[in-house]
């Protein structure tokens, strides 16, 4: 298994997330009261809440991994979605190729 960030690392991630979700009144929502205090009560030990070691710890990686890759993802979906037909130059380009082109026409027009 990798080796996780610091559990610091992964509230500021969480709060990145929800700031990013929210707006800057994030600290009024109760998703940022939820997580400040799930992570100061598990400060001390995670064995003193969880059944193993780092359960708590994992979750919360969990959880901003989940958060990372819903933002990613609407971010894709925007990008690639919805834009309705598009020509055979746009799609080449969207995948970074281009058409081939021949000088002087295709050949079989007359």
């Amino acid at each position: 298994m990798a080796a996780l960030p610091s559990p610091l690392r992964v509230c500021r991630g969480i709060l990145k997330e929800l700031r990013v979700i929210q707006g800057h009144s994030y600290k009024q929502s109760l998703a940022y009261s939820y997580v400040m205090d799930q992570f100061r009560r598990n400060k001390i030990t995670g064995e003193r809440y969880c059944r193993a070691q780092q359960e708590a710890y994992h979750a919360a990686h969990t959880y901003l991994c989940l958060l990372t890759s819903t933002r990613n993802h609407l971010v894709l979906h925007n990008l690639y979605h919805g834009k309705g037909e598009r020509s055979p130059q746009e799609v080449a380009g969207l995948v970074g190729l281009k058409l081939p082109t021949q000088p002087g026409g295709k050949g079989w027009e007359k």
